[in-house]
């Protein structure tokens, strides 16, 4: 499958809003392609996220490509992800390019970046177009963000560039999806307006035959299709990316093995990174996780973790300003179980130097852990392997902070490159929990720490968990997507003389 100058063809997945299911329909096709025996692999220009995750040749990129690139059976590449943008405080973001942190930008000075941007990403396409059969895009928020339009590198700026095919997807169970859907085309130029092939609903709840009126007119008033209507489907909220995922319905606990439950507490911080790490606990019988942002939330935990964050001081002052951090302190005292997570882990030790991130300085930790923290310039980006409970762990770290155990202290016991004193853990490791073994001796170790009778059920795995929700994305796209059409719009593009739309379409109309 070869198209123009003997690259592969693409086709670029855009949401009319955030949220609304870019990712997993992307997923979902990258995943039925394979299947098929198609080499696929694939993109997003510009993403802009706290949860990423480093590829095996140590480059940062974001976690839902990263995701994609499992559902099309192959490793993630910086190739994949060129642009990533972290949001940290005073509304700037560090931009990552080619999975290297290149600077901080805020919205204004951002568009310095923009020229250089675009050429990166226009190479990293080509770069894939160049080795696999079929590169599935991915927009970023809606194309339909007018005020954007000038300096998209993600969305219809990328689908000019390469003359890529476009599918809108809607979410129906937010309400409003044939405006959305309508609107979102009506607002582009007609030069972008040529490149929308059609729309996806989803997230659709009932029988599909009473959306048949609105998918018609629809249809009528645009001259495109809608290639398929999504069902709501349970269950696919592993390795989202976007915030908004925290508040997504996980579905009820799974019924523990022994006698009760063990109640986990997330601290949901203000700039939450890698909270992807949580996932794992919440496919375990028997796991009963929240999101807190209360001190009182933490009173019946048995196990509290701090995750991972890419504004750590700030983040620490937030949790002395909600009395969590004294909250947090007093449960350590009571020995009751703590763990710390990458930014969690620096916010648990004596002190933090911090010249770089938040440019603070000197700021005291919660010393609960015999360790001090100083923020490099340059950033960590590594998968290490190591042992813990005897049990092998592989993982990732992305962190500017650098933490120095005092290894001499008798309240340090090793953990991951991290340290543990007494029922407070620490590492800068992401994806621990991942590991099967570990995951199940530790859950062991917090039970007996918090007194709970709580048994980890010996056959959770969560790779093969990641693998059948991979697979019921490939299922959605395969039984409710019309993917002939899908195939004529990767041979073909996006069909010649498609009618242009107003009010947008309409010279003179702005």
């Amino acid at each position: 499958m070869r198209g123009a100058h003997g690259q592969a063809p693409a086709l670029l997945v855009a949401g009319a809003t955030s949220d609304a299911g870019k990712s997993v329909v992307a997923a979902g096709l990258c995943r039925w392609l394979a299947r098929q025996g198609v080499k696929v692999a694939p993109f997003k220009a510009q993403n802009m996220s706290l949860n990423s995750v480093v590829t095996p040749d140590g480059a940062e990129i974001g976690r839902a490509q990263a995701m994609q690139a499992a559902a099309c059976g192959i490793e993630p590449a910086a190739a994949m992800n060129p642009v990533l943008l972290k949001p940290g405080g005073d509304r700037r973001s560090q931009v990552v390019v080619r999975g290297r942190p290149i600077g901080e930008a805020d919205a204004l000075n951002y568009r310095d970046f923009k020229e250089r941007l675009r050429i990166v990403a226009a190479e990293c396409l080509a770069e894939l177009r160049a080795d696999y059969d079929v590169v599935i895009c991915e927009g970023a928020g809606s194309p339909a963000e007018i005020n954007l339009r000038a300096g998209d590198i993600a969305n219809m700026g990328l689908a000019r560039a390469a003359d890529l095919p476009v599918l809108v997807v809607g979410d129906i169970d937010r309400g409003g999806v044939f405006a959305a859907l309508h609107g979102t085309l009506a607002l582009l130029e007609p030069a972008d307006q040529a490149l929308i092939a059609g729309f996806v609903v989803n997230k659709f709840r009932g029988a599909p035959e009473l959306l048949d009126p609105g998918l018609r007119m629809l249809r009528d008033l645009t001259g495109r299709p809608v290639h398929g209507v999504l069902p709501w489907l349970d269950g696919l909220w592993l390795d989202m990316e976007d915030s908004l995922a925290l508040g997504v319905d996980r579905g009820p606990m799974r019924a523990p093995v022994g006698g009760q439950t063990l109640r986990v507490a997330v601290v949901r911080l203000p700039r939450i990174s890698n909270f992807t790490d949580i996932d794992a606990l919440t496919v375990e019988p028997g796991v009963d996780v929240r999101f807190v942002t209360a001190a009182h939330e933490l009173d019946d935990a048995d196990l509290v973790i701090l995750p991972g964050s890419r504004a750590t001081v700030s983040d620490l002052a937030w949790l002395r300003e909600r009395g969590l951090a004294e909250a947090i302190v007093q449960r350590a005292g009571r020995k009751r179980p703590v763990l710390g997570v990458c930014g969690g882990y620096q916010m648990l030790t004596r002190e933090i130097h911090d010249d770089v991130e938040s440019g603070t300085g000197r700021v005291p930790g919660l010393g609960l852990l015999p360790a001090t923290v100083r923020f490099a310039r340059e950033k960590t980006l590594g998968r290490p392997e190591g042992m813990a409970y005897g049990q092998p762990v592989s993982a990732y770290e992305v962190h500017h902070g650098v933490v120095d155990v005092d290894r001499a202290s008798a309240e340090a016991e090793p953990f991951l490159d991290g340290c543990r004193s007494g029922a407070v853990w620490g590492t800068a490791w992401h994806g621990v929990l991942e590991n099967n073994a570990f995951r199940r001796a530790f859950l062991a170790d917090v039970a007996e720490a918090a007194g709970r009778d709580f048994v980890p059920a010996p056959g959770t795995d969560f790779a093969a968990e990641r693998t059948a929700r991979l697979d019921a994305l490939g299922d959605l796209v395969e039984q409710h997507m019309d993917t002939d059409a899908v195939y004529r719009l990767l041979d073909g593009g996006a069909p010649e003389g498609l009618p242009v739309i107003p009010p947008a379409g309409v010279p003179g109309s702005g």
